[in-house]
């Protein structure tokens, strides 16, 4: 019966390949990781290149299903259609063989792939140019090709291993890793990292964790780094919104004061923070943060009674004149 099956999955391959691939190949020669966090379910892919927008090429995801990375020579079917055989319960490993064995270009291919119980497969084909390998671990694999040395895909499987936190900070860490051993020989322009949920709720906004793409930059991995900030921070803001549209306004203080933590030059965090004060009636506590800010932007300031038209601010008349008179 498996036989059968794995036969049937391999016609459904080869009608998949022959119906979408064309011969245009993009050059996105590159290192990548793709892992899965034990405790969250969480799955991740990230990248990074001496090329333009190597994240549109390479990374696919699918909440539920699995993560797949595409590069060298890349054939862009081995994401969807990869995820697509996954989806139908093909391991890792069967899902390559299979898109592998329907691909004449295979020799020039580097792929990996992992599934939600953490199954992980890699290809690194012959003809990928030196230097070129992939190394894979409990819930991760990593590859690379036309780096300068030898040694980065051991080191970014360490990072991965070694790194304390979140999913996204140990990828992170692994790419860094590559790049301490001077990472691609042509030198870097983009990177990007893409999570999803381990178990899909059918909404891909909300399935789909984190989507960062750093297209064209001389310190592509670092500016990825900031973004990641960036997006913990609006991560939060989000929260407080939700809390506030719930009536939990002491929730929604302390989320947005985690935002302003992490991003303290953004008018905007401060800004909803102040708010909120004013709906927990702490009114003295607001109008400092507010006058710094309307001293920044006026247009902050105009806001104000709009807020109130939209329910989302409850303030007396004496209150408001206060807060318009900054």
């Amino acid at each position: 019966m498996e036989k059968v099956y794995f036969l049937c999955a391999l016609l459904f391959a080869q009608s998949l390949f022959s119906q979408s691939y064309k011969k245009s190949e993009p050059f996105a020669h590159t290192y990548s990781i793709v892992a899965r966090d034990t405790v969250t379910g969480e799955m991740g892919v990230a990248v990074q290149s001496h090329w333009f927008s190597v994240g549109t090429t390479v990374a696919y995801a699918e909440a539920g299903v699995g993560v797949v990375a595409t590069q060298s020579l890349v054939n862009p079917a081995y994401g969807p259609k990869g995820l697509a055989l996954m989806k139908q319960g093909l391991s890792p490993q069967q899902t390559l063989d299979i898109l592998t064995l329907n691909d004449a270009g295979q020799m020039y291919r580097q792929v990996a792939m992992l599934n939600t119980k953490g199954e992980v497969a890699a290809h690194t084909g012959s003809d990928c140019i030196d230097m070129a390998g992939d190394r894979q671990g409990k819930n991760f694999s990593v590859q690379a090709n036309m780096m300068l040395k030898n040694t980065v895909w051991d080191a970014m499987a360490t990072a991965f291993e070694t790194t304390k936190g979140t999913l996204a900070e140990r990828m992170l860490a692994s790419m860094k890793a590559a790049e301490n051993e001077k990472g691609d020989i042509r030198g870097k322009q983009s990177a990007s990292i893409l999570i999803v949920s381990g178990i899909t709720t059918g909404n891909s906004w909300e399935d789909t964790l984190m989507d960062l793409r750093v297209d064209d930059h001389k310190n592509p991995l670092e500016e990825l780094e900031r973004l990641m900030k960036i997006h913990k921070a609006y991560d939060y803001m989000n929260k407080g919104d939700v809390a506030m549209e719930e009536g939990d306004s002491k929730e929604a203080e302390h989320l947005y004061l985690q935002a302003q933590n992490l991003f303290p030059e953004n008018l905007e965090m401060k800004y909803w923070y102040a708010v909120n004060l004013l709906n927990n009636k702490q009114v003295d506590k607001a109008l400092p943060i507010l006058k710094s800010i309307f001293d920044k932007d006026k247009n902050w300031q105009v806001l104000i009674p709009r807020l109130i038209k939209s329910k989302l601010l409850l303030i007396s008349e004496k209150d408001l004149e206060k807060v318009m008179k900054l």
